[in-house]
């Protein structure tokens, strides 16, 4: 039991250093190529390589929609498409402060996914939890306005890419969430039949994008330089990331998993020192924000979790008949 919970904290640990490592290096790609055919490339090859993986792993009956298709395709569409897309195009279009932006709000998505379970179900959470909200957007404020809002608002060109990054991060907290109505499925099974439909759909996206002229098909000189770029995040935050992501947290419940989120931005802050990314104090204050916020809300559910527990403990001592 203790290896297994050792496993899925070493799957959480790499997984979110992979994230929080792979937009440094996607703003290195972007000086060659475009974001839309980065992220095509990156998860053509990963969902070969998934698919080549389900197959071997469970055999060809794995790949039976079961009459969900729709359901996977949707999911599959919000993290494919409307994740990976847009959190990159806008990155690209912020330029290099766009790296810092992408990696804090990334790690926005626990403090998101409360606020959409709490518009779908009604009910509001504790005061804590929303306290802890607040300050996480505080930190992803800071992050993107520097310290001046002002300047902010009347800069149309920070707005836009901050957009895309904020629906990107919604759109991957609906695919995590979706995960929940496959759960008799593996996680290699649905991160891989989601991953196949999403990209097919990203395929057509970026086809039209194409004609509008917008975008061009990359050149063999291009995608030579872009490889060792590729290869990194087709593997880490590709493959690994993505099916270790979710067993990880299978493994040791969706509120200890989340803990490893706050290594997102932390990874981020030190790659983009060594690469000689000049930080503002804005930067780092933000980041403490968000752990402080991700941190502080974990160890409240931990105490409201075990309150719950011990009630029920008591509850169900009382009900025993005595002797």
């Amino acid at each position: 039991m203790k290896n297994k919970i050792i496993w899925g904290a070493f799957l959480c640990f790499i997984a979110s250093v992979s994230w929080g490592a792979m937009f440094p290096v996607a703003n290195s790609a972007f000086k060659n190529i475009d974001p839309f055919y980065f992220t095509l490339i990156r998860y053509v090859s990963v969902t070969l390589l998934l698919v080549i993986i389900l197959w071997f792993k469970e055999g060809s009956q794995a790949f039976r929609f079961e009459k969900r298709g729709l359901s996977l395709w949707f999911f599959g569409t919000m993290a494919f498409v409307v994740y990976n897309l847009f959190i990159f195009w806008g990155q690209d279009l912020m330029g290099q402060p766009g790296t810092m932006v992408a990696s804090i709000s990334e790690a926005m998505m626990p403090m998101i996914s409360i606020v959409i379970v709490w518009m779908i179900s009604r009910h509001k959470p504790h005061g804590f939890t929303l306290t802890c909200v607040f300050t996480a957007f505080v930190g992803v404020m800071l992050v993107i306005t520097k310290g001046d809002l002002r300047t902010f608002l009347t800069a149309t060109d920070d707005i836009v890419p901050s957009l895309l990054i904020f629906i990107a991060v919604i759109g991957w907290v609906i695919y995590t969430m979706g995960g929940n109505r496959f759960s008799e499925w593996s996680a290699l099974r649905y991160s891989t039949l989601s991953c196949l439909l999403g990209t097919f759909t990203a395929c057509i996206v970026v086809f039209f994008v194409t004609l509008t002229g917008y975008i061009s098909v990359p050149t063999i000189d291009t995608l030579q330089v872009v490889t060792p770029h590729m290869l990194f995040m087709i593997v880490f935050p590709g493959i690994i990331a993505l099916v270790g992501w979710n067993v990880g947290v299978r493994i040791l419940s969706p509120l200890n998993g989340l803990l490893f989120i706050n290594f997102v931005p932390v990874t981020t802050l030190v790659i983009s020192y060594i690469q000689g990314y000049q930080l503002t104090i804005f930067d780092y204050i933000g980041t403490v924000f968000i752990i402080a916020a991700l941190l502080g809300n974990n160890i409240f559910l931990r105490i409201q979790q075990k309150r719950k527990d011990e009630a029920h403990q008591y509850k169900k001592h009382s009900m025993q008949p005595s002797v």
